[in-house]
């Protein structure tokens, strides 16, 4: 179940605490936005957070938090502990309290760093590291060189109860996995009405094999095929120049190429999402609590998706959108099918449920605070 909701509070009245952000950087999608983000609202809770890139890339021009300090210190390999080096004397040249890593690169460096430096450490999971891909061999490398990394952590942050039950599972106490839910900012949008004629699907991504857009295109081109009219619209890039090529085929091959519009990268999620009547996220595997899911559900769309890990603690099944079994073509295409043409589900409730939703459990401000509270019980105040 979602947390509670956090009563809005005044800025701390402590001394602002320095925490550094150990991260990759190479991507700007859901776990770089919540760093994005964070980094914006920790300050009224008494909190300046620093970045420390060791994947340096796009997350560095695309960023809200322009004016929050970052250092780019990419690793040379796996397995660079100069890098770890280089982390240590910032934290002690920059007065860092804490240290808080995001992925199992960064946490490879940042727990010898926080170490080093003689800080606490705090690492954010963000989801299941060992089906994080289709490369079962990575995976399982990724996975132990991350458990062994977080062994001495002070606290583990899991952004959905499935993923607190999965650490506990692999042996980290319960008090030492706080679930801290994603959130992301209201959308000021007008109330959304039932579309009259067509309606366009929308997806939001890092494309990559794991998010299942082979799925929605077929679903796609079956609805066509049943006359039932839709579009879509796929905001993000492609990991891979590789996976691209792979996924257009299939478009071509299933002659839907005019139904589809590629945007490609986008610093204005909101505006995409204006432009969405429902939004869908077919993924295989691998999700935590989808940032873009949360986002959909602040501008009032309701979503279909895949019903695998932390996606049904956002969506309620039948009253903020529709969940399906992953990789099935024709369910996603029925659950599409059931809002579009069918009279059962009202289409402005289910908006109106998803934003009251995202409102109460999942806003960027209560995962602050959250955050914030965490913070302070590591620190001792």
């Amino acid at each position: 179940m979602p947390a509670a909701p956090v009563t809005p509070r005044t800025p701390s009245p402590v001394a602002t605490q320095r925490v550094l952000h150990v991260i990759n950087g190479e991507h700007y999608s859901g776990a770089e936005r919540v760093q994005d983000l964070l980094a914006l609202q920790l300050p009224q809770f008494g909190f300046e957070v620093g970045f420390a890139c060791v994947k340096p890339d796009r997350f560095s021009e695309v960023r809200q938090a322009q004016h929050v300090h970052l250092f780019e210190m990419p690793m040379r390999g796996r397995f660079d502990l100069g890098c770890a080096r280089r982390l240590a004397e910032l934290i002690r040249a920059e007065d860092y309290a804490l240290v808080h890593a995001h992925t199992p690169r960064s946490v490879l460096v940042g727990s010898l760093a926080a170490k080093w430096a003689g800080v606490p450490l705090v690492y954010h999971v963000h989801s299941p590291t060992g089906n994080d891909s289709t490369r079962r061999l990575q995976n399982w490398v990724n996975a132990k060189l991350e458990h062994w990394s977080i062994r001495h952590a002070a606290q583990l942050i899991a952004v959905s109860p499935s993923l607190k039950q999965l650490m506990e599972q692999q042996g980290f106490s319960p008090e030492r996995v706080t679930y801290v839910p994603n959130g992301v900012p209201a959308i000021d949008l007008p109330p959304r009405q039932r579309p009259e004629q067509s309606w366009t699907l929308g997806i939001a991504a890092l494309f990559r094999p794991r998010k299942g857009i082979e799925v929605l295109i077929e679903s796609l081109a079956a609805l066509r095929s049943r006359g039932v009219d839709v579009t879509l619209r796929a905001v993000g890039p492609f990991e891979t120049p590789e996976y691209e090529r792979e996924v257009k085929t299939l478009v071509k091959k299933l002659g839907v190429g005019d139904a589809i519009i590629w945007t490609g990268f986008t610093q204005d999620i909101a505006a995409e999402l204006r432009q969405m009547d429902l939004f869908v996220l077919p993924s295989l595997f691998g999700e935590g609590l989808p940032m873009v899911v949360l986002e959909a559900m602040a501008a009032g769309l309701p979503v279909v998706a895949s019903h695998v890990e932390g996606v049904p603690e956002a969506i309620r099944h039948r009253e903020d959108g529709l969940l399906v079994e992953p990789a099935s073509v024709s369910q996603l295409a029925m659950a599409i099918e059931e809002l579009v043409v069918g009279d059962e589900l009202d289409y402005e409730t289910l908006s109106n449920n998803a934003r009251e939703r995202h409102g109460e459990f999942f806003s960027d401000r209560s995962m602050a605070a959250n955050l914030a509270e965490v913070y302070q019980k590591i620190l001792g105040y």
